[in-house]
Protein backbone atom coordinates (compact mmCIF):
# COMPACT_ATOMS: atom_id res chain seq x y z
CA UNK A 1 0.00 0.00 0.00
CA UNK A 2 3.28 2.26 0.45
CA UNK A 3 3.17 3.22 -3.62
CA UNK A 4 -0.35 3.97 -4.19
CA UNK A 5 -0.03 5.90 -0.59
CA UNK A 6 2.63 8.13 -2.45
CA UNK A 7 0.85 8.44 -5.51
CA UNK A 8 -2.34 9.43 -4.12
CA UNK A 9 -0.71 11.90 -1.60
CA UNK A 10 1.46 13.25 -4.52
CA UNK A 11 -1.50 13.65 -6.99
CA UNK A 12 -3.37 15.29 -3.97
CA UNK A 13 -0.69 18.10 -3.57
CA UNK A 14 -1.09 18.92 -6.88
CA UNK A 15 -4.52 19.34 -6.58
CA UNK A 16 -3.41 21.71 -3.84
CA UNK A 17 -0.97 23.62 -5.37
CA UNK A 18 -2.62 23.99 -8.32
CA UNK A 19 -5.81 25.12 -6.61
CA UNK A 20 -3.90 27.74 -4.78
CA UNK A 21 -2.22 28.89 -7.96
CA UNK A 22 -5.82 29.25 -9.59
CA UNK A 23 -7.52 30.74 -6.81
CA UNK A 24 -4.72 33.22 -6.49
CA UNK A 25 -4.93 34.34 -10.45
CA UNK A 26 -8.44 33.42 -11.53
CA UNK A 27 -10.74 34.50 -8.74
CA UNK A 28 -13.04 32.54 -10.09
CA UNK A 29 -14.91 30.43 -8.22
CA UNK A 30 -16.42 27.40 -9.91
CA UNK A 31 -12.79 26.48 -11.01
CA UNK A 32 -11.44 26.81 -7.27
CA UNK A 33 -14.27 24.65 -5.78
CA UNK A 34 -13.80 21.77 -8.63
CA UNK A 35 -9.71 21.83 -7.77
CA UNK A 36 -10.51 21.91 -3.85
CA UNK A 37 -12.82 19.05 -4.06
CA UNK A 38 -10.13 16.91 -6.29
CA UNK A 39 -7.78 18.04 -3.44
CA UNK A 40 -10.47 16.64 -0.91
CA UNK A 41 -11.08 13.33 -2.36
CA UNK A 42 -7.71 12.40 -3.65
CA UNK A 43 -6.99 13.52 -0.20
CA UNK A 44 -9.10 11.15 1.04
CA UNK A 45 -8.11 8.40 -0.47
CA UNK A 46 -4.44 9.04 0.42
CA UNK A 47 -5.42 8.89 4.34
CA UNK A 48 -7.03 5.94 4.16
CA UNK A 49 -4.58 4.49 2.04
CA UNK A 50 -1.78 5.91 4.83
CA UNK A 51 -3.70 4.11 7.07
CA UNK A 52 -4.44 0.77 5.49
CA UNK A 53 -0.19 0.66 5.17
CA UNK A 54 0.34 1.49 8.86
CA UNK A 55 -2.36 -1.09 9.88
CA UNK A 56 -1.26 -3.77 7.92
CA UNK A 57 2.41 -3.07 7.21
CA UNK A 58 4.49 -3.54 4.20
CA UNK A 59 3.42 -6.23 1.72
CA UNK A 60 5.74 -7.94 -0.50
CA UNK A 61 4.89 -5.70 -3.25
CA UNK A 62 6.43 -2.75 -1.34
CA UNK A 63 10.01 -4.36 -1.88
CA UNK A 64 11.41 -4.30 -4.85
CA UNK A 65 13.91 -7.22 -3.90
CA UNK A 66 10.70 -9.49 -3.23
CA UNK A 67 9.89 -12.77 -5.03
CA UNK A 68 6.51 -14.06 -6.51
CA UNK A 69 6.22 -16.61 -4.00
CA UNK A 70 5.75 -14.36 -1.26
CA UNK A 71 2.69 -13.01 -2.25
CA UNK A 72 0.79 -16.32 -2.58
CA UNK A 73 -1.84 -17.52 0.26
CA UNK A 74 -5.13 -16.39 1.17
CA UNK A 75 -4.48 -12.17 1.37
CA UNK A 76 -7.84 -10.87 2.32
CA UNK A 77 -11.46 -11.70 3.08
CA UNK A 78 -14.35 -10.85 0.37
CA UNK A 79 -18.18 -11.34 1.15
CA UNK A 80 -20.17 -13.43 -0.73
CA UNK A 81 -22.30 -12.21 -3.44
CA UNK A 82 -25.28 -10.07 -2.10
CA UNK A 83 -28.48 -8.06 -3.62
CA UNK A 84 -27.06 -5.14 -1.71
CA UNK A 85 -25.19 -3.14 -4.53
CA UNK A 86 -28.21 -2.81 -6.55
CA UNK A 87 -30.86 -1.75 -3.98
CA UNK A 88 -28.24 0.69 -3.22
CA UNK A 89 -28.14 2.22 -7.24
CA UNK A 90 -32.04 1.44 -7.02
CA UNK A 91 -32.59 3.44 -3.73
CA UNK A 92 -30.14 6.40 -4.59
CA UNK A 93 -31.30 6.26 -8.10
CA UNK A 94 -34.89 6.68 -6.39
CA UNK A 95 -33.58 9.62 -4.51
CA UNK A 96 -32.33 11.37 -7.53
CA UNK A 97 -35.64 10.96 -9.50
CA UNK A 98 -37.64 12.07 -5.98
CA UNK A 99 -35.68 15.54 -6.26
CA UNK A 100 -37.30 16.21 -10.16
CA UNK A 101 -40.31 14.65 -9.59
CA UNK A 102 -41.59 14.77 -6.31
CA UNK A 103 -41.01 14.00 -2.32
CA UNK A 104 -43.04 11.14 -2.12
CA UNK A 105 -40.42 9.57 -4.40
CA UNK A 106 -37.63 10.46 -3.00
CA UNK A 107 -39.05 9.07 0.50
CA UNK A 108 -39.35 5.59 -1.29
CA UNK A 109 -35.88 5.48 -2.39
CA UNK A 110 -34.71 6.29 1.14
CA UNK A 111 -36.77 3.75 2.40
CA UNK A 112 -34.70 1.77 -0.10
CA UNK A 113 -31.68 2.94 0.40
CA UNK A 114 -31.25 2.83 4.21
CA UNK A 115 -31.55 -1.14 4.32
CA UNK A 116 -28.97 -1.54 1.67
CA UNK A 117 -26.41 0.93 3.60
CA UNK A 118 -27.08 -0.85 6.99
CA UNK A 119 -26.23 -4.21 5.33
CA UNK A 120 -23.21 -2.86 3.96
CA UNK A 121 -21.82 -1.60 7.09
CA UNK A 122 -22.80 -4.82 9.20
CA UNK A 123 -22.18 -7.69 6.72
CA UNK A 124 -19.00 -8.82 7.86
CA UNK A 125 -19.35 -8.81 11.84
CA UNK A 126 -19.92 -12.20 12.09
CA UNK A 127 -16.52 -13.42 9.49
CA UNK A 128 -14.43 -14.57 11.94
CA UNK A 129 -10.53 -12.79 11.52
Amino acid sequence: MKGEAWLFTGTALFFGATMAVYAWFSGEPAGTAALAVSFLMTALVAAFLWRQYRRGGSRPEDRGTAEVQEAGGRREFFPARTYLPVTAAAGSALIGLGVVQGLWLCLIGFGILLPAVVGFAFRTLDHPR
